[in-house]
């Protein structure tokens, strides 16, 4: 497969780069603070249209208001795939991918009306947050959640596996208790229930009448609290043994190929695509 060649960041191009991606600098730092600003503004502009009674008033200008926002992100994706050294890599990452559904629906909604409601996808780009707020510590913690996640994932698919028997179990068992008269017109119905018990959620549309019924909801109710605390003691166990591992301070520099961020303050090359940062 060919690799894509990477296009030296010079003139313009670097200095856009250094605004648009980095929040080291005053101007970057602003950027992200305006970028975020627009992106909670069209938001609210989107769910405002939402609303009939503010819809039938200000309809047009809210329509208006959310073209030019549309046009002002897409300035912006282009932008950020012109001044990075492999456009492709950061159009395939998960912020350019991001960046891309926040100005497709608007386009989309010109052909399929409705569509426009997937515009909230944008308050996935506020997490550009972390990187102006200099929190950029809490990608190498979000990291790391993922890997005990990954590393647990045995464990919590017995445990789930062990769940869904006992629901099963225990909802056939309050059908043939309860009965139709009582509300568990099916042993789905008896399954439903017995989720919503087990997990303490407890809607109360049906609810168990005779005293053996009671009896077996009780013991669910309380089954439920030990249930809850399996898959966190699963995950904290895995994290502890994460911590481990030493950490390093996380700089504000994004790398000037692919835009990827949440490096290393001592780091040479970037850690997804390789190149010098």
């Amino acid at each position: 497969m060919k690799q894509e060649s990477e296009v030296p960041l010079t003139g313009w191009r670097a200095r856009a780069h250094e605004i648009i991606f980095e929040s080291d600098t005053p101007a970057g730092k602003t950027f992200d603070v305006v970028l975020i600003l627009a992106i909670l503004s069209s938001i609210v502009v989107v769910s405002l249209e939402s609303v009939q009674s503010i819809s039938e008033r200000h309809g047009p200008l809210l329509v208006r208001a959310e073209w030019v926002f549309t046009a002002l992100f897409t300035i912006e994706y282009v932008l950020r795939l012109s001044c990075v050294g492999r456009p492709a890599r950061y159009a395939r990452s998960f912020f350019g991918l991001v960046d891309l559904m926040a100005i497709v629906p608007t386009y989309v909604s010109l052909f399929v009306p409705g569509t426009q409601a997937l515009i909230v996808i944008r308050t996935l780009r506020i997490l550009r947050v972390f990187r102006v707020l200099k929190l950029a510590g809490y990608v190498r913690e979000s990291e790391e959640l993922l890997r005990a996640l990954y590393a647990s994932r045995k464990k919590i698919e017995v445990f789930v596996s062990a769940v869904l028997m006992l629901v099963v179990i225990f909802g056939a068992l309050m059908y043939l208790i309860e009965g139709p008269e009582h509300g568990f017109t099916s042993i789905p119905r008896g399954i439903y229930w017995a989720i919503v018990t087990m997990t303490t959620v407890g809607y109360g549309d049906i609810a168990p009448q005779t005293p053996l019924g009671q009896a077996v909801s009780a013991f669910i109710m309380i089954l439920g609290y030990g249930i809850i605390a399996v898959p966190t003691g699963i995950v904290t166990a895995q994290l502890t043994r994460g911590r481990n591992l030493e950490e390093f301070p996380i700089s504000g520099q994004a790398c000037p190929s692919c835009g990827n961020g949440g490096h290393e303050s001592d780091a040479v090359y970037c850690r997804l695509c390789g190149a010098r940062m």
